[in-house]
């Protein structure tokens, strides 16, 4: 993975403390655009190469926690650090609730206070694709966290398209290896004979074909982080050989008599689950506890529907950039396909789904015509097709996104037949003028012949 030093935006309308953050950002080596205006910085927040966005609270013409708002209503993989001179716990718990990473007292006590903050905050970006909010994320994130600053082997678990390989890049690149080499091995992908040669190297002369001495992983990555997925599928004679690097901390080349002495942390993946495999003599034992000490359970995306709406905004605006596209949101109906659709391939058939939408549409915002068909037969036609695409989540967000979406047809329904006058579907709904309105910003209706922006979760605060 490779990582650029982070792009940082930093909005205030005292130019005294804007110019003193943006020297001390760019003395570690950030790219900095400093902005004076909260509107101007607005603008700059929709550029997709920002990292973070460090904003004061108050500023003449937009707040910094209206700016904060709506920068995480258009980026939410944006970080935001606020600033303020008049910090309360008020401000602290409003300010993280509308989605900031932290916040940040003037005047600062150091400025190491400064650049530890938007580091950590850019550390957090940086877990690129390994998105979400939902509680079962923010268990992973704390995890993550929490195992990155020891060398302990980790075993992560989860089905496959979870995202275990983007673990396990976070693990490394949060640790103090760093800077050293991460190799990631798909060990389902090889041979007996070439994952052993591939892994532990081999001398002339050992193998047909072996003209030359050759190098293995594990000393390519001494110092740094290997990563084994798909450990399960290793073979008996070879789960041997690894249980020696783990327990000895060295490699013998395949045909050699000497070993090689490395310092290589290991994270291992499998899709399938090891302590049954051990149970069943599939796996070694010994092997299986020596992975087996700090295990990360990725949950499957079915059983986080709320992290649907984040990862697919990632994906648009990813794709969209890619194709040099001008497509910027997500139809509400489309969102409620995606959120109800059950993804057996998890996030990577989701990501296939949303490169499709932003091949094939010709609009500004993708809608249910732009999804394949499985999909567009879910949530939007009612009766038993979206019961039975609920089916799989537990009952309290099954009602909550059956709700959701029938009060959103409503409201269409209501304004189709009114001929898109508000006032008129208020009268009919029963509701108060202003309180209909209210509903049609919550629920994102269009208004008029406009398409809807995409619909996204306030976002909560997550462990750090």
């Amino acid at each position: 993975m490779s990582k650029r030093p982070g792009k940082i935006l930093v909005v205030d309308d005292d130019k005294v403390v804007l110019r003193a953050v943006t020297e001390i950002l760019q003395r570690e080596g950030y790219t900095v655009v400093a902005i004076d205006d909260a509107v101007e910085g607005l603008a700059a927040s929709k550029d997709p190469t920002v990292d973070v966005a460090v904003l004061d609270i108050r500023m003449p013409h937009l707040s910094g926690m209206d700016l904060l708002r709506a920068i995480k209503q258009a980026r939410p993989d944006v970080e935001v650090v606020m600033m303020t001179a008049f910090a309360t716990v008020e401000t602290a718990v409003e300010a993280v609730k509308a989605g900031a990473y932290d916040y940040l007292t003037k005047p600062f006590a150091n400025i190491d206070e400064v650049s530890l903050t938007v580091a950590k905050a850019l550390e957090r970006k940086q877990f690129e694709d390994l998105i979400g909010q939902s509680s079962h994320m923010r268990a992973v994130f704390k995890l993550v966290e929490t195992v990155s600053y020891s060398s302990a082997t980790v075993l992560i678990q989860g089905e496959s398209g979870t995202g275990k390989e983007l673990v396990a890049r976070a693990i490394h690149y949060r640790s103090p290896r760093k800077d050293k080499p991460f190799i990631a091995v798909n060990c389902s992908a090889l041979t007996d004979t070439l994952l052993e040669s591939e892994l532990f190297g081999h001398v002339k002369g050992s193998f047909t074909g072996a003209t030359a001495n050759k190098k293995g992983l594990f000393e390519a990555a001494d110092g740094g982080t290997i990563f084994l997925d798909e450990i399960g599928d290793v073979p008996p004679a070879t789960q041997v050989r690894l249980l020696r690097v783990l327990q000895e901390g060295e490699v013998k080349r395949v045909g050699a008599n000497e070993t090689i002495k490395v310092d290589v942390r290991v994270i291992a993946a499998s899709n399938v689950d090891l302590a049954r495999a051990k149970d069943q003599g599939k796996f070694r034992e010994d092997l299986f506890y020596r992975l087996n000490v700090i295990t990360v359970a990725l949950p499957p995306l079915r059983d986080r529907p709320e992290d649907v709406p984040l990862l697919a905004g990632h994906f648009l605006r990813m794709y969209a950039g890619k194709m040099g596209k001008k497509v910027t949101g997500i139809a509400p109906q489309a969102m409620e396909a995606l959120v109800c659709h059950r993804w057996m391939g998890n996030v990577r058939e989701l990501e296939n789904v949303v490169e499709r939408a932003v091949v094939l549409t010709s609009r500004e915002v993708v809608d249910v015509e732009d999804l394949p068909q499985q999909l567009r037969e879910s949530p939007g036609g009612g009766g038993d097709v979206e019961v039975l695409s609920l089916a799989h989540l537990p009952y309290a967000e099954a009602k909550r996104l059956a709700m959701r979406a029938f009060e959103r047809r409503y409201l269409s329904a209501l304004l189709e037949k009114s001929g898109h006058n508000v006032s008129s579907a208020a009268r009919a709904a029963g509701v108060d003028r202003s309180n209909f309105r209210r509903l049609l910003k919550q629920y994102e209706v269009v208004r008029g012949p406009l398409q809807a922006p995409m619909s996204k979760p306030k976002p909560e605060p997550m462990s750090a």
